[in-house]
């Protein structure tokens, strides 16, 4: 059986994320006000906003990393089709210990964990703690008057148990911190706070729709392919976890941080 006989992957989503394309073009003025020269994005995917960034700093070198080759090459691509090829370098491997920085702009949207050691034995951090370290390691990776976009996950409120086991496998309450904490932890780890922006309702809409629409559009045409079950029951648990677990309760911010002098 051929990959053309199966959906194709995330071809309806410009970003791996609830990002719009108006908060996507704000953020980027704000990240390239200062004329960056370079640019490091952990768990890039396939780097869109990365590129976006390249594009509104003409000078400026990029360098993704991430473990997916498939988003890596996707990236590729789009670098090539934009011009940029030869500005910027997708880079399978992963960010744990990356002596990839300093850079200019340092972007970690969803990728925190990417930061922290997974390595069988190593101690489980608490939510609060892993996000501190994810946090001081982004400080050693940001060049002095440098800029890092980071986004997080954050409950808007505690979830119920009803809530949760709604949610994904396993989830807990302290999955996730609320917001003013993990704005307190970039203080901590040593970074004023220069904008705080939240996902809206209509963003996560959008994502999670465009997560799912290709393989809705393909089991809509192959209600009697062989993995068409398998499929349209990861689709349906998928849905009904958002639906009935965590719409309106999971949140997500994008916080633009300011390295303070050493």
């Amino acid at each position: 059986m051929s990959a053309t006989d199966l959906p194709p992957r995330l071809t309806r989503l410009a970003f791996h994320g609830p990002l719009s394309e108006a908060r996507a073009a704000h953020l980027v003025a704000r990240l390239t006000r200062h004329s960056p020269a370079s640019v490091l994005d952990i768990g890039c995917g396939w780097g869109e906003l990365m590129l976006r960034v390249l594009e509104a700093a003409p000078g400026a070198k990029g360098v993704g990393l991430d473990l997916h080759a498939g988003d890596l090459a996707r990236g590729r691509r789009h670098a090539g089709e934009r011009g940029l090829d030869g500005r910027v370098d997708f880079v399978e491997e992963s960010a744990t210990g990356t002596t990839r920085g300093p850079a200019d702009v340092v972007l970690c949207v969803g990728s925190g964990q990417a930061l922290l050691d997974a390595a069988p034995g190593a101690e489980q951090a608490t939510t609060l703690s892993a996000t501190t370290a994810a946090l001081r390691a982004l400080r050693t990776l940001v060049t002095p008057g440098g800029r890092v976009l980071f986004g997080e996950g954050f409950w808007q409120r505690t979830p119920t148990p009803e809530e949760l086991a709604a949610m994904w496998p396993d989830a807990r309450a302290d999955d996730h911190l609320p917001l003013a904490a993990i704005a307190e932890a970039a203080t901590d780890a040593g970074f004023r706070v220069e904008w705080i922006e939240t996902a809206t309702e209509e963003e996560w809409e959008h994502f999670e729709s465009g997560y799912l629409a290709d393989e809705e559009e393909w089991l809509a045409a192959h209600a009697g392919h062989p993995l068409a079950a398998g499929i349209r029951a990861r689709v349906d648990r998928h849905r009904a976890s958002w639906l009935r677990g965590y719409r309106g309760i999971l949140g997500l911010v994008y916080l633009t941080l300011i390295p303070v002098s050493r």
